[in-house]
């Protein structure tokens, strides 16, 4: 169902009441989603919901920030994710993926983005931790691979590639494949993407025919989608790999 222009003006007073909380609170937070999103690339898009990122260690600070001044919170996933609730409005307070990757960081806020959101002041998540965690969006009910295209198209100049390189070093597949996307999709767009990155990246490729193949049977499907590949463990005897923890 649309949302009406009530629901509307009443969820962005819910946003900025909240935020406002946090700011006066001194607690730290970074604001992330579809607004994170619009301040990378320009896309604008209906907002069902609000996501803020924490660390892990201070998400507990931030609900009962919100239960003290009237707030429902909910510890919704204690790998990755809690709500804050107002009516049937809420707010994601994410400090991890579901994927247990992802995991917020001091370098995050090191590098955060300056950005308005609703009249107040916030940090942006860094367009290149918003890449990360997007580039494992590959479920068949979401996939977020045009996102990270627009990132790179719109905002590739400022990333900083090396730090992208860093985070997604040991799931080389994964942005190798991303690159190559961005190129069919935006082909005069290539060198957007470093050189030196892609030949890093294409020397991996080739190289792998001569490594031995892995003794454990693994597949690692579960990190990008964790619905489609539940037959892989449970009747072909895939092993899923274990994915460290907070």
């Amino acid at each position: 169902m649309a949302q009406t222009e009530e629901d509307r003006e009443a969820a962005e007073a819910f946003y900025r009441e909240a935020l406002g909380l946090l700011n006066s609170s001194g607690l730290q937070y970074l604001l992330g989603g579809g607004l994170a999103f619009r301040q990378y690339t320009g896309i604008m898009r209906d907002l069902k919901d609000l996501d803020l990122f924490c660390k892990a260690n201070e998400y507990p600070k931030i609900l009962k920030l919100f239960s003290d001044n009237g707030y429902k919170t909910e510890l919704t996933d204690v790998r990755w994710l809690a709500k804050l609730y107002k009516d049937d409005m809420y707010i994601d307070l994410i400090f991890n993926t579901v994927n247990n990757i992802c995991f917020v960081d001091d370098t995050w806020f090191d590098n955060a983005v300056d950005g308005e959101a609703y009249g107040v002041p916030v940090k942006m998540i860094p367009a290149e931790e918003l890449l990360w965690c997007k580039i494992y969006v590959q479920n068949r009910e979401r996939y977020d691979g045009a996102d990270v295209n627009h990132l790179i198209l719109r905002y590739g100049d400022k990333l900083d590639w090396k730090r992208i390189w860093s985070r997604l070093g040991q799931h080389w597949h994964l942005l190798l494949s991303q690159v190559l996307n961005f190129q069919f999709v935006y082909p005069t767009e290539r060198d957007i993407v470093p050189k030196w990155l892609f030949d890093e990246l294409i020397e991996l490729a080739k190289n792998q025919y001569d490594m031995p193949l892995p003794i454990e049977k693994v597949c690692l499907g579960p990190i990008i989608d964790q619905t489609q590949y539940r037959m892989d463990i449970t009747e072909w005897d895939y092993k899923v790999i274990t994915i460290k923890t907070i």
